[in-house]
């Protein structure tokens, strides 16, 4: 179609461009076959300017996520606009990783009464945003108790409203961090900010909440808070696990082992970059269980 060759004359990727196309013919992501059958075809004035405004929103800048309205992760196909962040396909690895550790948990029932309903590993995702972890590992393992909590109203309005048209059962709570949180959680998993203040690469990220991706001069503010208070809330055994910066991994893993969890490690995203590090938080001693 000539717009779209016009869109890329303007500088706009050849796939933002097929997809804001089927966007504005309100036709899904997966028939681009369909454009190219298509190509000769004229579009009514009506959707070249509904077309052309959507490019030009593109080319400032805005996510191709924000203009579709939408953004899929984990095969879940989250609402997203601009009160939270992107997903990213890199914070998969974030999850592959809480789904191994979590099958790993066997959690005793103490009572007839626990036996008879499912008691799966609590599980607790910090600065959820459009609650694509929580959902994701809502939606892989149904008997997991997961709760999700961040600090703006605006982010859990998406989260809640993506939970329910899912039909996944995750527990919302308004909390900065880990404020309020009960104990004894087997996991507790969060993507939190960790861009440096003065990081140049902001400026291409100005549409996302700045404060879902900034924590400090060198980034690590809302890690350092979150790995020192999550011993406060993690049953023995239990495991913290947090995604980061690529450069960030060594300073990470040192801020886990100076609060005294085992068995450090990180795990690479599709870059093959370091870019989840975690560790478990110590069992009780057999004089402590006895």
């Amino acid at each position: 179609m000539q717009a779209l060759m016009q869109a890329q004359a303007q500088g706009l990727d050849r796939l933002d461009a097929q997809l804001l196309l089927l966007h504005t013919l309100g036709r899904g992501e997966s028939e681009r076959a369909w454009l190219l059958a298509h190509d000769t075809d004229t579009l009514p004035d009506q959707q070249v300017s509904a077309f052309a405004a959507l490019c030009q929103r593109r080319l400032a800048g805005e996510p191709v996520a924000y203009l579709l309205g939408h953004k899929e992760f984990w095969g879940l196909p989250l609402t997203v606009d601009a009160r939270v962040l992107v997903p990213r396909p890199d914070t998969e690895t974030l999850v592959e990783w809480a789904l191994e550790v979590v099958d790993t948990i066997r959690v005793p029932a103490a009572t007839d009464a626990d036996r008879a309903a499912a008691r799966g590993p609590q599980v607790l995702d910090l600065g959820t945003g459009s609650g694509a972890i929580a959902l994701a590992l809502a939606h892989a393992r149904p008997a997991l108790r997961v709760a999700a909590v961040d600090r703006s109203a605006d982010a859990l309005a998406v989260a809640r409203g993506n939970a329910t048209r899912l039909g996944l059962a995750v527990d919302f709570r308004l909390a900065h961090w880990l404020d309020g949180a009960p104990t004894g959680l087997h996991l507790i998993v969060s993507n939190p900010p960790y861009i440096a203040d003065q990081d140049p690469h902001l400026v291409a990220l100005a549409y996302e909440p700045r404060s879902a991706l900034a924590a400090g001069p060198d980034g690590l503010d809302d890690l350092r808070a979150i790995i020192a208070a999550s011993p406060d809330h993690l049953a023995p055994g239990g495991w913290l696990l947090l995604e980061h910066g690529w450069d960030q991994t060594e300073a990470v893993r040192g801020l886990l082992a100076q609060a005294g969890f085992e068995q450090v490690q990180s795990r690479a995203d599709l870059a093959g970059h370091l870019r989840c590090s975690g560790g478990r938080w110590p069992s009780q001693s057999l004089s402590e269980q006895g």
